[in-house]
């Protein structure tokens, strides 16, 4: 990304309303930023829900974080551009990107975390790992990070590796072993973990 450029709908995976941008990774439009804060950087934030977030919004709310600075703030619907490509995330967005929770999770002062998610760069860099109480946060937190990290791993209390994946390819467990696992969960009547 070349300094004092701003990111254009050419940047943008999707734009309009109708669909969805809950769990994404948005870019806010430049011109609903104070001018002395106009950066690519400050245009990047991860969606966590709102009445405006939702295919053809009833509402005009978005909740979003910068992956500048992890802010949590609200837009409109109409200050968004779009969806971002993934490509256009720096190393600090996507570390950002891996420090939040999914929307939703549980408060940690009152729930014991059962597992730690983990997101690296190509260059084995990472942050610290986010707590996760179940299993559906930490499917949660891979639907969330997926398309947008280079390797994500899942650990469980005793530092395990119970889940890791390598550019969009499941490493651990294998296919074989996980779909013998929701078999297992399906005659059981648990729950369905989807990928």
């Amino acid at each position: 990304m070349k300094e004092n450029m701003l990111f254009t709908p050419l940047d943008c995976r999707k734009i309009g309303y109708d669909f969805s941008i809950a769990g994404k990774v948005v870019i806010l439009c430049a011109s609903s930023l104070p001018e002395n804060d106009r950066s690519a950087e400050n245009q990047l934030y991860f969606c966590t829900g709102g009445f405006g977030s939702k295919p053809n919004p009833s509402g005009r709310a978005v909740f979003v974080v910068s992956l500048e600075n992890g802010e949590q703030t609200r837009w409109n619907r109409s200050d968004i551009m779009g969806i971002a490509k993934p490509e256009i995330l720096t190393d600090h967005a996507r570390l950002q990107l891996s420090q939040i929770r999914p929307a939703g999770a549980l408060d940690l002062k009152s729930h014991q975390p059962q597992y730690s998610g983990y997101c690296f760069l190509p260059d084995g860099r990472y942050t610290s790992g986010i707590w996760l109480c179940s299993q559906k946060e930490m499917q949660e937190f891979i639907e969330m990070q997926m398309d947008y990290q280079h390797r994500i791993m899942i650990c469980d209390r005793n530092d395990f590796c119970v889940f890791e994946m390598q550019e969009g390819k499941l490493l651990y467990p294998t296919q074989e072993m996980l779909e013998a696992h929701q078999k297992e969960q399906e005659q059981n009547g648990g729950m369905e973990f989807k990928l």
